[in-house]
């Protein structure tokens, strides 16, 4: 079992940053790909930014350039950075962890972030 927590989000303005955290219960980054998603009210989960166990990232293209995924490994936490807010960034931000093809996969119980002035 991984357990998930999530912490970072708020309101922000537009334009602003935030750094968002998962922190997992355990080292599981060398077998574990990363994600984070985010779901906006009336739609469905989506994907924003992953990360692979070696380390290679890859971003949705609505967010390219303004998000930012890392980790930590000693500290057993994954982040993102997220610059340059909009409005449409208002969404649940979740952390996923996942191996095996999705046979093994945990979520987090997600962070609220809504943008607005």
């Amino acid at each position: 079992q991984v357990q998930l927590v999530e912490s970072g989000g708020g309101l922000v303005q537009p334009g602003g940053s935030l750094r968002l955290s998962c922190a997992a219960s355990r080292s599981i980054f060398s077998i574990y790909a990363m994600g984070w998603y985010r779901q906006a009210p009336g739609k469905q989960r989506e994907l924003v930014a992953a990360i692979t166990s070696g380390g290679r990232t890859n971003y949705a293209d609505s967010v390219k350039g303004r998000f930012t995924i890392s980790r930590d490994n000693a500290k057993n936490t994954v982040y993102l950075q997220i610059n340059s807010l909009k409005p449409e960034d208002t969404a649940v931000y979740y952390c996923k962890a996942e191996r095996g093809s999705g046979l093994y996969t945990y979520w987090g119980q997600g962070t609220q972030v809504i943008v607005s002035s």
